[in-house]
């Protein structure tokens, strides 16, 4: 079932087509689908061969991540402690797919549990890959446009506010009053007056690839830009539990104003996710009422 409405799917022939036609020092290949529960909200993915995967955007909202990822991503890599998914090849339209794509490296993993990890050293990794990205000196970097993670949190007021209604309509396991309560005390927070720094914005389970227990890449820089870092502090919320989310939290060492603004961003595209994918994406609807729960639960 297509997760959106103006999804735009590339097929297994339209890839075949594709890396003939572009990339012949692959045409040999076998081109298959990537299973799909690795499959995210942005994009169709497809194994070649054994070592690489091709990216086709598959709604209007990500065609810019394919240059995007080759403009930044190689700047960034040699800078970071673990693989990023540098592209390999920028493929252009053609046989009937209209955006550009890209071809990166396959990684061998894992990723952490989708519903929440406490795993004390991959916390401790996820930190330091945080760190190692928001050291980057960011004065030429694309600044993250108002109503995008990375930017203010009243940005998305107005949309917040225009769901709450809808949620109290359902039973999804958490009081709506108690969230639009969270929702009051993140926007109370002081905006990041600082320097921006480099952030990754979507350091979900399914971005970070571990290997025996270890974190050994990031992946889908979709969210890539320069802004404020609590984005990447919500990762306490959307990854970890337990001693993982304290271990993670202490580790990052951002203040109290930046976890508020972090748990904002937990918060805000969990209940808008919950109505946009009720029906469409259930396991990213359940990952928003866990979100959800863990927010309230901080801060009320």
């Amino acid at each position: 079932m297509p997760i959106h409405d103006d999804e735009v799917r590339a097929t297994v022939g339209q890839m075949r087509r594709l890396v003939t036609a572009q990339c012949p020092q692959w045409a040999d290949l076998p081109v298959t689908n990537l299973a799909d529960e690795l499959e995210g909200t942005d994009h169709v993915l497809f194994r070649i061969g054994n070592d690489l995967v091709a990216r086709t955007p598959k709604i209007a909202s990500a065609v810019d991540q394919a240059d995007s990822d080759a403009r930044w991503l190689p700047v960034l890599a040699p800078h970071l402690p673990v693989r990023i998914p540098v592209p390999l090849h920028v493929g252009e339209p053609g046989a009937g797919y209209p955006w550009r794509w890209t071809v990166v490296p396959w990684v061998p993993g894992d990723t952490p549990p989708r519903l929440g990890c406490d795993d004390v050293p991959l916390a401790r990794d996820v930190a330091a890959f945080v760190h190692a990205l928001h050291r980057m000196d960011p004065a030429e970097g694309p600044v993250k446009p108002p109503g995008s993670r990375g930017s203010a949190l009243r940005h998305v007021d107005a949309n917040v506010r225009r769901v709450l209604p809808r949620l109290a309509e359902h039973d999804d396991g958490f009081d709506v009053a108690a969230a639009e309560a969270a929702w009051d005390v993140c926007l109370a927070a002081p905006d990041w007056d600082r320097n921006p720094v480099w952030i990754h914005g979507d350091l979900q389970p399914g971005n970070l690839i571990t290997d025996a227990g270890r974190l050994v890449a990031v992946v889908d820089f979709g969210a890539l830009g320069v802004g404020d870092p609590a984005p990447d502090v919500a990762p306490a919320l959307w990854t970890f539990t337990g001693a993982a989310r304290d271990a993670y939290r202490k580790a990052i060492e951002y203040d109290d104003a930046t976890w508020h603004r972090a748990c904002g961003w937990a918060l805000a595209p969990s209940l808008t996710g919950i109505d946009y994918y009720r029906h469409t994406f259930p396991r990213m609807a359940e990952h928003g009422r866990r979100m959800v729960r863990a927010v309230i639960a901080e801060l009320t």
